[in-house]
């Protein structure tokens, strides 16, 4: 299927997910997290999720994390750029929902793309070689472009691979793992 068909099925299907569906189907995507070999790593780039589109809830994710004492980044969205800004999730981080209802923080301490070791990258669904589809504005291949080439991209998703997604492009840049409630796909 198309990258466009893709979006349309999966949006589809994650509105008519309950709450509660999403609540537990993101704690098994948390749980899972803990199998990857990751934990050696310092600095953990989150997406928070945008309630409205019903995207996995990370935080549990977040728990897990501030647990293990790493390092938190968020991001920031330029709709003019299409470019993120990262920052350093601290206890005095505020977050505030852009107009697209994006949770964002405000300011804080910045932090280089090239810094960050660790994306959890959102998406609507994934192929079985790691090619991923999002909203289609471009914003995470232009900031997994700008990342270190052993950063480690891990998708989650509440539903499993498409077998291929048959328009990938040359820039498009693939997960190295995605994790499902039941699964955890390497690529």
């Amino acid at each position: 299927m198309t990258k466009t068909e893709l979006r349309t099925q999966y949006k589809a299907l994650r509105k008519n997910l309950s709450e509660t569906e999403i609540e537990e189907k993101s704690l098994a995507i948390a749980n899972s997290v803990l199998a990857l070999d990751i934990w050696d790593k310092t600095y953990f780039h989150v997406f928070l999720p945008i309630e409205e589109q019903k995207e996995v809830n990370t935080e549990f994710l977040l728990h897990l994390l501030s647990g293990k004492d790493k390092e938190i980044v968020i991001s920031k969205s330029d709709f003019t750029t299409r470019k993120m800004t990262h920052f350093l999730l601290t206890d005095n981080t505020k977050i505030k929902k852009n107009e697209y209802n994006i949770p964002e923080p405000v300011d804080g301490i910045e932090v280089p793309s090239s810094k960050i070791q660790v994306v959890f990258v959102p998406l609507l669904a994934f192929d079985t070689k790691g090619n991923r589809v999002g909203y289609g504005k471009g914003f995470y291949d232009q900031f997994l472009a700008e990342c270190q080439s052993e950063t480690i991209k891990i998708g989650l998703s509440f539903f499993e691979a498409e077998n291929t997604i048959t328009d990938v492009f040359e820039k498009d840049i693939r997960l190295d793992f995605c994790i499902t409630p039941k699964n955890c796909y390497r690529f």
